[in-house]
């Protein structure tokens, strides 16, 4: 069991007991006898690790599932295995072993965890309401491949650079700007973002912030430490963990151009009509097909008709036979193309 649990290069200089922590003049050491205050959050870390690697071995476990959580939580009961060590190995375990612990124990918990959607609920204590986000969205979706490369390789390279935000002297945050008519995808895509990078979501509608004290009160209840009460520079220089900052809107024309500028808005996306390449996206994820002979038709088509995915996406979803939903589809284009003219004329 030791040797499934513990790094090969410090197997050896580890052990568990299944005794009460022994006395102080024994030349083994204790993780209580080290940890003082930290105790608690260690020994949660190794017994959520533990709780990841358990065999036939172990007498006894507990599983908890807290509320709201759709998984069960596995540790080892009270007791059960202690870690102790020879005093001369007390540098590599502190240096070493116990931040491994600490880092693979966060990495089980981003991966058990249940994303949480907040809201706006000024009835709350810190004026937030929370439900968990269990929306399906991934980046298998109607947008442009290299747009969406662009957008998944700037996401990973910001999670990955905190020590060099640290070394800069810059909040650990990263703005984003989606832009584009209803029904283009954005909501959509900020619950792809979500899902893919393990984060939860503030869903806040500036419209509905009356003054920058209300802002401050909404922010403080994400965990936000904010350096300014002036609205948007509340945002980005708030500290802590990181941060991803997404702005939506229809009309990105109307917004103040100090907005749009670098270090608040990094990347711009803009959320297009559906295309063809958009298109064989959706038919792919709904119909699962990747050719069709009625696919020429329908690439002519969106050529000459502004269609949101959402709305392709919706004759798709009509029927489960492949011919019967292209057809569909076609004759809603077709349609769409007839009233675009007569609006025209």
């Amino acid at each position: 069991m030791i040797s499934s649990q513990i790094p090969s290069r410090i197997t050896s200089f580890l052990v568990f007991e299944r005794s009460p922590p022994l006395s102080p003049l024994t030349s083994r050491l204790t993780l209580k006898s080290l940890m003082g205050s930290l105790l608690t959050k260690i020994f949660h870390a190794a017994n959520l690790y533990l709780g990841e690697k358990l065999s036939s071995s172990s007498q006894r476990v507990k599983a908890n599932k807290a509320e709201k959580e759709t998984g069960l939580q596995v540790t080892t009961d009270k007791n059960q295995e202690l870690l102790s060590f020879h005093k001369k190995h007390r540098e590599m375990v502190l240096g070493s072993y116990l931040p491994y612990i600490l880092h693979k124990a966060k990495e089980i918990r981003e991966e058990k965890k249940s994303l949480k959607l907040h809201t706006v609920d000024y009835n709350g204590t810190d004026y937030w309401g929370t439900i968990n986000l269990d929306h399906p969205a991934t980046f298998d979706m109607a947008m442009d491949p290299e747009v969406k490369k662009a957008l998944i390789e700037d996401l990973d390279r910001f999670i990955r650079r905190k020590e060099f935000y640290r070394r800069v002297g810059k909040a650990w945050t990263h703005g984003y700007l989606l832009y584009g008519p209803p029904g283009t995808g954005k909501s959509s895509l900020v619950a792809a973002m979500a899902n893919h990078l393990k984060f939860d979501v503030y869903n806040l509608d500036l419209k509905e912030v009356q003054c920058n004290s209300d802002l401050r009160r909404l922010l403080i209840g994400t965990g936000y430490s904010l350096g300014s009460t002036e609205l948007l520079d509340g945002l980005w220089s708030s500290c802590g963990d990181e941060r991803i900052i997404v702005f939506t809107t229809n009309h990105k024309d109307s917004l103040d151009p100090v907005l749009l500028r670098p270090g608040r808005m990094d990347m711009h996306l803009h959320m297009t009509y559906c295309t063809f390449s958009g298109f064989r996206a959706l038919a792919s994820n709904y119909l699962q097909i990747q050719h069709h002979p009625l696919f020429e038709e329908i690439k002519g088509l969106l050529e000459k008709v502004q269609a949101t995915p959402a709305a392709v996406a919706g004759e798709l979803m009509k029927s489960e036979d492949q011919d019967v939903s292209l057809q569909g589809l076609i004759k809603f284009l077709h349609d769409k193309a007839k009233a675009e003219m007569l609006q025209e004329s």
